[in-house]
């Protein structure tokens, strides 16, 4: 059992003991990360783009552009750029909790800034065009079918954690730092066709986004309870070798098992909420258009009828003054033509 303490001590070096998981720690900045670098690029070209709309007179909601920087850009900096990123290669607790953010929260909020609306808003006319092409291509028209991005969203997880692809995330950081992408982007593919506003192909109607979302909500129960009961610790020996003093891996597993269960059925219901909502006023919206198309054609129609009676009143007028006006011509007429013909001084006589 030597080699064992060993093992642990080493990856316990690699990993960088942080000591006991406290507020403190966890939330703790870490500055100097490429990621850092990216997301602030991001958040720059979001804002710019919302500031051109501005001096262009054009209206940009703030609550979008708080939406995508704050829980969206800034979700997935309070899970990467902090202590978290310390954190979770020593706990599956605190992964998971990065995993939701990653793969739930964040891309929600990325949805509901619309950036693709504010790209094709602000973009010259080269570059809106190509951003039309992609946007309408097969590859965008197959990613975005809810279907697919569903399936992404529902195997992403038993893939990762009941494979060894979990164990291999927590020695190769570069593969670490591709399954946060990958969580970010199945969550935008999955989010943004049932929630978002951007005009993405092949949206589906109202009822079947609301039928998936509810679909989605029960296998975030099945995959916390299955880690949660399961007799192997996910990432194999990994945990037990670090020999964390203060975490028994058991107790963190069950405690991961409950985050992802318990937070997934909190964020589906809360957006199978958000888009019932959303259906709502889109209802309410169509009603009034609606209503403002048939007021159109009742007040043309009437126009139309207007327009007809005027016209057949000036018909009928015109009729009745060439009536009354015939008995004058035809007396006039006959009065010269007596004139004409009757010898002078016949009057006389």
């Amino acid at each position: 059992m030597r080699w064992v303490g060993a093992v642990g001590v080493a990856l316990s070096a690699r990993a960088g003991d942080p000591g006991p998981l406290r507020p403190a720690t966890l939330l703790a900045p870490r500055v100097g990360s490429w990621l850092m670098l990216g997301l602030l690029v991001v958040a720059g070209l979001y804002l710019y783009g919302a500031s051109l709309l501005r001096r262009r007179g054009d209206r940009w909601p703030v609550a979008r552009t708080l939406l995508f920087v704050g829980p969206g850009l800034g979700g997935i900096a309070a899970v990467t750029l902090t202590g978290f990123a310390d954190y979770d290669d020593q706990l599956l607790s605190v992964h998971m909790i990065q995993h939701m953010v990653l793969g739930m929260v964040a891309p929600i909020f990325l949805a509901l800034g619309a950036p693709v609306t504010l790209a094709l808003r602000t973009l010259p006319a080269g570059p809106r065009r190509r951003l039309v092409a992609v946007l309408h291509s097969r590859v965008a028209r197959v990613l975005s079918f809810p279907l697919v991005a569903y399936g992404f969203f529902v195997v992403t997880p038993f893939a990762l954690y009941f494979t060894r692809l979990y164990r291999l995330t927590l020695t190769n950081d570069v593969v670490h730092e591709l399954v946060h992408a990958h969580f970010i982007a199945v969550g935008c593919l999955f989010f943004w066709p049932l929630l978002g506003i951007d005009p993405l192909p092949g949206r589906w109607p109202y009822p079947g986004r609301a039928l998936l979302m509810f679909l989605s909500t029960p296998f975030h129960t099945v995959l916390g309870l299955t880690i949660m009961q399961s007799r192997e610790l996910v990432g194999g020996d990994w945990y037990p070798a670090l020999q964390l003093a203060w975490a028994d891996p058991w107790a963190d597993q069950r405690a991961a098992g409950g985050i992802l269960w318990a937070s997934g059925e909190l964020v589906s219901v809360t957006m199978l909420a958000v888009l019932l909502v959303q259906w709502m006023r889109h209802s309410e919206r169509e009603a009034r258009r609606m209503d403002r198309q048939l007021d159109r054609e009742e007040a043309a129609g009437a126009a139309g009828a207007a327009e007809a009676a005027g016209a057949a009143g000036v018909a009928e007028a015109a009729g009745a003054a060439g009536t009354v006006a015939s008995p004058s011509v035809a007396g006039a007429t006959g009065s010269i033509l007596a004139a004409a013909v009757t010898p002078r001084g016949a009057s006389a006589r």
